[in-house]
C-alpha cells in the first residue's frame, strides 16, 4: 500500500512483497545489493530470492522518488525489510519480529529517512503481537538509539589441522557420511530445528538457508555453489546427530577450509564433526565462525592450535513488550524491582514491577517510582543474560538502588548464542 510523503518532500513510499508483479520489487532487491557493495541481482537469483522470500512472508519497505521528479525509477533510495520468526529466551520460544536489508543511498542520508521506516516498522511488529525485534548489524553506532541492544557475540576462529591437532580423549562411538548437500536435505532442517528448540540465544532461521545449504546460489559469485561440500555425523544408533556445511578455499597457503554451517546435537557429535575436519586431505587451517564459550580449545592437547582472531558482536535485540518478554525468560533468584524504562519510542517506556519466584515472573505496570532506572537499549541488551547486570551498571548504562537485586534476579544460565544470521 503506498503512503504518499508529506515530511519527505518528492519521495513516495510503499510497502510491497516478494509475489508482487510490481517491478518496485525487482528494485528494492537492487538497491539492497547497492546498499551493501553487492554485485547487481540476476533474473535467476532474482527468482530464487523471490521463492524463497515469500515462505517468510516479509514486508519489503522503500522510499521512492516520486514519478516525475529527477532519478525516479523502480530502484528506491531506502529499504528496509522485515518478517516473523521465534527467538528461544533460555525458557521458552517467543515471537521475534526479524529487520533486515536496511539501507539509505548516499544521496538521501540524513534526511530522517531511516527513523520514519524504523518507527512504521516497530509499530507493525507490536500489532503483529511480536514482544521483541532482532537484527544485525553492519555499523555499531546507529541502532542504540533506536532501542536495540547488542545481546549475542560469536567469534571468529582459526584452527590449525596439521599433526598440532588432537582431541584429548576422544572416542567418536558413530560415523562420519560425506554426502552432496543437496542429497543432505532436510537433515540440516531438522537437525537445526532440535538445536533451535534446546539453545539459549537461538533464532529460528528464515527460508533462505534451505537455498544455502542446498548449493543452490552462491550470492557472492552469482551462481550456483559449485565449491559447497558436506557431511552428516550419524549417532551410534545411526541417527544423524550432527552435520558440517564447507568449502576448501583453494591452494593459497596454508590451505584453508571455511566452515559455512555446523550444527552438533549433542557434545561428543561436535568434536567428532571437528575431528573430520581436521582429517580433510590439502587442508592445514579451518576457519570456524562459534561461540564464545566454545568447548573444542578445552578438548585439544594443544590450545595453541586454536587462534580467535576476533570477537563479533551479533545479534541486537529490541524489547516492545516488556511484561510478555520479561515474563518469558527465565530468574535465578527471588525477588522484586521496578523497572523505570526510557524509550524514545514508547513502546517500552514506564515503570514495571518486575517479580521473580521459582524462575518465573510477574511483570506489571506501577506508577511507583523506580529502583533500577535503564533505557530500551540496555533492556535488549540484558534480556538474554549474555552481558551481567553488573558490567552495564559498571558501564554507568543501569543506575539505582535496585541493581544488585536485579542482578541476583537476571543474571545466570548459559551463554546465548545464535547460529542464524539475516
Amino acid at each position: 500500500m503506498d503512503t504518499p510523503s508529506t515530511d519527505h518532500d518528492r519521495l513516495d513510499f510503499a510497502t510491497l512483497t516478494p509475489d508482487s508483479d510490481d517491478p518496485r520489487v525487482a528494485g528494492w532487491l537492487q538497491a539492497v545489493a547497492r546498499g551493501f557493495h553487492e554485485g547487481r541481482a540476476g533474473e535467476e537469483s532474482e527468482q530464487l530470492w523471490r521463492r524463497y522470500g515469500c515462505r517468510d512472508r516479509p514486508a519489503l519497505k522503500g522510499a521512492w522518488i516520486r514519478e516525475g521528479e529527477y532519478g525516479a525509477s523502480a530502484i528506491p533510495v531506502a529499504t528496509f525489510g522485515s518478517f516473523g520468526g521465534t527467538l528461544n529466551t533460555g525458557a521458552t520460544e517467543v515471537p521475534l519480529h526479524f529487520v533486515t536489508d536496511v539501507t539509505v543511498a548516499p544521496s538521501h542520508r540524513r534526511r530522517g529517512l531511516l527513523r520514519r521506516m524504523m518507527a512504521d516498522d516497530l509499530q507493525s511488529a507490536v500489532e503483529a503481537g511480536r514482544p521483541l525485534a532482532a537484527l544485525t548489524v553492519s555499523e555499531g553506532g546507529i541502532y542504540g538509539r533506536f532501542g536495540y541492544g547488542l545481546a549475542t557475540w560469536r567469534t571468529e576462529v582459526e584452527v590449525d589441522v596439521t599433526a598440532r591437532f588432537k582431541l584429548a580423549g576422544h572416542v567418536d562411538e558413530g560415523r562420519m557420511v560425506v554426502q552432496e548437500p543437496e542429497e543432505m536435505w532436510p537433515v540440516p532442517r531438522d537437525l537445526f530445528a532440535q538445536w533451535h528448540r534446546a539453545t539459549r540465544g537461538s533464532l529460528s532461521r528464515p527460508a533462505f538457508y534451505e537455498m544455502l545449504a542446498r548449493a543452490e546460489w552462491d550470492w557472492e559469485a552469482q551462481s550456483k555453489d559449485t565449491r559447497l561440500r558436506g557431511a552428516v555425523h550419524l549417532s551410534a544408533d545411526g541417527e544423524p546427530d550432527g552435520y558440517v556445511l564447507y568449502r576448501h578455499e583453494g591452494w593459497d597457503r596454508p590451505p584453508t577450509v571455511t566452515v559455512r554451517d555446523l550444527v552438533a546435537l549433542t557434545p561428543s557429535a561436535y568434536l567428532s564433526l571437528w575431528q573430520f575436519l581436521a582429517g580433510i586431505d590439502l587442508t592445514e587451517r579451518v576457519k570456524y565462525s562459534g561461540p564464545l564459550d566454545d568447548p573444542l580449545p578445552w578438548a585439544l592437547t594443544d590450545t595453541h592450535a586454536y587462534r580467535v582472531v576476533k570477537q563479533l558482536d551479533h545479534i541486537w535485540l529490541r524489547v516492545l513488550d516488556v511484561p510478555a518478554a520479561l515474563s518469558a525468560r527465565p530468574w535465578y533468584a527471588d525477588g522484586t524491582v521496578v523497572l523505570d524504562v526510557a524509550d524514545a519510542f514508547g513502546h517500552a517506556a514506564g515503570t514495571w514491577r518486575v517479580t521473580s519466584s521459582g524462575g518465573e515472573a510477574k511483570v506489571e505496570r506501577v506508577s511507583e517510582p523506580g529502583t533500577v532506572s535503564l533505557d530500551a537499549r540496555s533492556l535488549g541488551s540484558l534480556y538474554l543474560g549474555g552481558v551481567s547486570v553488573l558490567t552495564l551498571a559498571a558501564a554507568g548504562q543501569v543506575t539505582g538502588p535496585g541493581v544488585e537485586e536485579l542482578a541476583a534476579m537476571a543474571d545466570g544460565g548459559p551463554v546465548p548464542y545464535s547460529l542464524t544470521s539475516f
